[in-house]
């Protein structure tokens, strides 16, 4: 039987959003600008994909580098830029620093959303700490622009299969986005473009202004950068959903 909206939240103050309150960005917005963060690269590799409604993120070993595709939805590009493990405890400052100054780069003149594609059992505290580093290195108000996406759990070797709302470093980075987030499982396209455009409009189509030095950003070249800028097709939501349906445990 399938999972109903609410119950992974009864007990909890975390109420996923009504399906009612979903929104299309606002018309004014020519291109949505959206920035893939996680603790798994084949999990943001397979959401990006979905999201273009075609196979761009194809290489199994995450990215040395940012990676930037694009498509079209109707008359609205559609520009996604998938990053390398951001979260992992040898990176030091001055390299991420660096990663964060393409990603801004490859969004310019910023990101509209930030999209966290998490897996509650590896999301840990330390990670937790480590994904508000990097999101207050974009901005202080990058919270406001992010939605978390919660990948399909695992099976417990106990047997017990705990809620996705049992995990505390999850719940804390919920709260922390406003409560946005979305549940992976029977997720299709159509409703996760319809979220992202919400958050857009919630920040009234403004995109991020992102706080990182302006003078440290001159001195990046080529080989800081990989942009993949393929052809833009249009984005099929029929076979779209196909494809979502396909991939339950991205």
């Amino acid at each position: 039987m399938a999972e109903s909206p609410t119950a992974a939240c009864e007990g909890e103050d975390l109420k996923p959003l009504k399906r009612s309150s979903y929104e299309l960005p606002p018309p004014r917005m020519s291109e949505l600008r959206v920035v893939l963060l996680g603790n798994s690269w084949s999990k943001k590799r397979a959401v990006g994909n979905l999201i273009l409604g075609k196979t761009v993120f194809n290489t199994q070993k995450a990215p040395v580098h940012c990676v930037r595709e694009s498509g079209r939805l109707k008359e609205r590009k559609i520009v996604v830029i998938n990053t390398p493990d951001l979260l992992l405890p040898n990176i030091s400052q001055d390299k991420l620093t660096k990663h964060v100054e393409s990603c801004v780069r490859l969004s310019a003149p910023g990101p509209h959303v930030f999209l966290l594609v998490l897996q509650p059992e590896d999301f840990t505290q330390e990670q937790k700490l480590r994904l508000h580093k990097v999101l207050e290195t974009f901005s202080e108000r990058s919270f406001d622009h992010s939605l978390v996406l919660i990948s399909t759990p695992r099976e417990e070797s106990s047997g017990v299969l705990k809620t996705y709302m049992q995990y505390p470093a999850l719940q804390d980075m919920i709260r922390k986005c406003r409560y946005r987030y979305l549940k992976q499982k029977h997720l299709e396209l159509p409703e996760l473009l319809t979220r992202l455009g919400q958050v857009a409009k919630e920040n009234n189509g403004e995109h991020v202004n992102c706080d990182v030095s302006k003078d440290a950003t001159i001195g990046l070249t080529s080989d800081h950068l990989r942009i993949e800028e393929r052809e833009e097709a249009p984005v099929n939501l029929d076979l779209a959903r196909s494809v979502g349906k396909c991939r339950k445990t991205f």
